[in-house]
């Protein structure tokens, strides 16, 4: 879906692995985005030649259309629903004409309260129509989208590009 060579902004991009190695791999260019400096300095030690930013997603400063292709593996629905909105509409503005987004979110409007390492992890979700009015509002259409996908953990998984 992404020609050779493009520009992908990952948020949440963690160490780089697995889905920056592919991405790479493929030949894509990679912006990574994590709050976290021990992940993006591993991002940095695996890639050097990509660009590895250690920045809260919701402060990222692009404002132009700079991307062919965003991801938001597994980050998107940690922020609560306005923000997660507010993402969106930036994602909107970041991705150039013909770009895509990919994302994963719960299956519906609701908030839940999981565990990672012992630390409670928050987690939300819009209802599906809810981010689709969101797409529509600014420029997105929906090219996927698969409700509790098993292949992908039960996630419910967005493909999105901008008309």
């Amino acid at each position: 879906m992404l020609p050779r060579g493009a520009s992908v902004l990952d948020l949440g991009c963690g160490g780089g692995e697995p889905v920056a190695r592919f991405l790479i791999d493929h030949g894509h260019h990679l912006t990574g985005i994590d709050t976290s400096t021990t992940l993006i300095s591993l991002a940095r030690t695996r890639f050097p030649r990509h660009q590895w930013i250690e920045a809260d997603m919701m402060r990222f400063g692009a404002e132009t259309a700079a991307y062919d292709g965003i991801l938001a593996w597994c980050s998107l629905f940690h922020l609560e629903p306005q923000w997660q909105e507010k993402l969106i509409r930036r994602m909107s503005v970041w991705l150039r004409k013909g770009g895509v987004a990919l994302f994963n979110t719960g299956p519906a409007n609701g908030v839940a309260i999981g565990e990672f390492e012992g630390e409670e992890l928050y987690h939300a979700s819009l209802a599906p129509a809810e981010y689709r009015a969101i797409f529509a509002e600014c420029g997105l259409s929906v090219i996927n989208n698969v409700i509790e996908d098993a292949s992908c953990g039960g996630f419910t998984v967005w493909l999105v590009g901008k008309v």
